[in-house]
């Protein structure tokens, strides 16, 4: 009896007082301290050995926050690749580096005969011989450290992506639509980084036909900046929906119509943000720098001077920016009247927020615009303005999010 454990031992005695002297069990453990010890902890025991036979469900409230947050950094990292993209173009940076290695261009050339023989490549390809032939080695660093810097961004961005998704996956974080949806995302990350190099691919070609300054495809530029913005808003909305508790709406005929309204305004948003992609591949922003006339006319003669006519609204820099205008003021005009149109609706206060900064937001990239246009496309205008197409889309999106139908 000694050699057992003191807990078991009391256990023991306990037991045999209970059955020797009659007293229930309950008036034994209430006079006696060790039973009563005894007890806790057993029970203390139990409490943790099922929970960890039960634990926690995954995943939940908490996890769907840190995954929410993880895809609002995601977006946040993508919206910097593409401003740091528009810079490297307004620079013309972007066909400084002539090959494209995952992970050999990592380490950028650290001595003189290595930049000598990087400055060699570049000197083999039509920017160089056409616009560039006076550049100095220096002025060769300058946008080769921006290339650079803009395809490093995009690896960090992958590995962003691929990194958390492996352990949110492993953790049991995701459910079956969130791990779809974070493989897509890993998988458009990858096409977005070779969707990149086939558009850089464009502007080192040798065109013997032609005496233009080099530069990418119009096409690949507006293809490869699309994806950044389709992976950039799959993050931001699955991150929003997330985080942000769904409002309750009052249910009426008016925000049916309201949902449609904004969907609509939130497409035309992105047509725009896209169209400044063929402005930009064919340096319209140069060709009429006056508003609101093109030149002295509403409708330049110019307008579709290439033929087939299809043709001018892609390769016709003219046409390219009448487009752009007119996508820009519809895009203004359609989100001033969705906000007029809302406020004859009782929304939440943080619904009522959200439309009011895309109101705000509008006007004010519509005057980015116009000055940039005016001063001859500066390049921190440019960026500026640049930028203002993806706070605008952010708030698009944020206005969807607040109007989304409550889960049945």
């Amino acid at each position: 009896m000694l050699l057992l454990p003191l807990n078991l031992r009391t256990a023991v005695v306990c037991g045999y007082r209970t059955l020797c002297h009659g007293p229930s069990w309950r008036t034994v453990v209430q006079h006696n301290p060790r039973c009563r010890l005894w007890l806790v902890r057993r029970s203390q025991s139990n409490a943790v050995s099922e929970a960890s036979v039960h634990p926690a469900t995954v995943p939940n409230a908490t996890t769907n926050r840190i995954v929410g947050r993880w895809l609002i950094a995601c977006s946040g990292m993508v919206a910097g690749a593409v401003v740091l993209g528009g810079v490297t173009r307004l620079t013309e940076s972007g066909l400084s580096m002539v090959d494209w290695h995952l992970i050999k261009e990592m380490k950028p050339p650290s001595s003189q005969a290595e930049w000598e023989a990087e400055f060699q490549k570049y000197q083999q390809f039509p920017e160089f011989k056409i616009l560039n032939h006076s550049m100095t080695l220096s002025e060769f660093k300058f946008i080769w450290y921006m290339e650079y810097s803009h395809r490093m961004w995009g690896r960090l961005v992958g590995l962003a992506y691929i990194l958390p998704t492996v352990y949110f996956w492993r953790r049991g974080y995701l459910n079956r639509g969130m791990k779809a949806c974070a493989v897509g995302l890993c998988g458009f990350v990858v096409f977005q980084g070779l969707l990149g190099w086939y558009m850089v691919k464009s502007g080192l070609e040798e065109k013997p036909e032609s005496y233009d300054v080099p530069r990418v495809s119009q096409y690949r530029l507006t293809a490869h900046l699309g994806s950044a913005l389709v992976l950039y808003c799959a993050s931001l909305w699955t991150g929003l929906t997330l985080l942000l508790p769904q409002q309750k709406l009052p249910n009426a005929q008016q925000i049916a119509w309201l949902r449609r309204f904004a969907h609509g305004t939130g497409g035309l948003v992105f047509l725009t943000a896209l169209s400044g992609a063929f402005v930009a591949g064919l340096d319209a922003g140069l060709v009429y720098n006056s508003f609101p006339k093109m030149g002295n006319y509403w409708i330049p003669d110019d307008l579709l001077s290439f033929s087939p006519t299809l043709k001018n609204f892609f390769e016709n820099p003219t046409t390219v920016q009448f487009d752009h205008r007119i996508l820009g003021i519809s895009s203004v005009t359609a989100i001033t009247a969705l906000c007029l149109y809302a406020r004859r609706i009782p929304l939440p206060g943080r619904t009522r927020m959200a439309l009011n900064s895309l109101l705000a937001m509008a006007y004010m990239q519509v005057g980015l615009g116009i000055c940039t246009l005016l001063f001859y496309v500066p390049t921190p205008l440019a960026a500026t303005h640049q930028s203002g197409s993806l706070a605008l889309l952010s708030l698009a999106i944020w206005v969807l999010a607040e109007l989304r139908k409550v889960a049945k």
